[in-house]
């Protein structure tokens, strides 16, 4: 199985730290919902008892994101999902809930495919990210026309005087300073 197919173990220890088995080392709830966000699939086991905690560890991550601001769910369907538990909704919420989730995933994935389907990527196509910015470039330059940009002065050319001129100053301030 692939890594982003296989469920990744997390198991915790009585100290309440999260072990991930894979690598070898502790995790955060931080790293959890990387793995998530990155594919993953996590169970999350109590070292001890053997218990599934995984729902309980998901719940607190979702709650952290909420607190910080990074609202998701709005109020009513927050409102909506605390009666679902006091009333004969519960025993279909889960999958309605669970059927929506899928049905959103593939809506999504399906506008993904119709994008790249219309819109060729402009990295693929131009060759590169540093073609395709030097591309967007060119095209901004010549709509602009030169527009807003500082001319930069040219130097002018030395002729053959002013570099006469300059290795008799040379030879002069060296003849004073051999004189010193």
């Amino acid at each position: 199985m692939t890594d982003a197919i296989k469920t990744l173990l997390i198991k915790r220890y009585a100290s309440r730290r999260l072990y991930n088995t894979e690598t070898s080392d502790y995790v955060t709830l931080e790293d959890i919902a990387g793995f998530i966000r990155g594919g993953r699939d996590v169970q999350i086991i109590d070292l001890k008892t053997g218990d599934d905690l995984t729902r309980q560890y998901l719940l607190q991550i979702i709650t952290e994101h909420e607190s910080r601001g990074e609202n998701v769910l709005p109020i009513n369907v927050l409102t909506d999902l605390v009666r679902s538990y006091a009333d004969q909704a519960q025993s279909f919420v889960p999958d309605f809930l669970a059927q929506s989730f899928d049905m959103i995933k593939e809506q999504q994935q399906g506008l993904i495919d119709n994008f790249q389907k219309v819109l060729p990527s402009p990295v693929n196509a131009m060759g590169g990210i540093e073609e395709w910015q030097r591309k967007q470039q060119e095209f901004l330059e010549a709509m602009m026309g030169g527009w807003g940009k500082k001319p930069v002065p040219q130097k002018p050319e030395p002729n053959a005087e002013d570099l006469e001129a300059i290795k008799r100053q040379l030879a002069e301030l060296q003849a004073k300073l051999s004189g010193l």
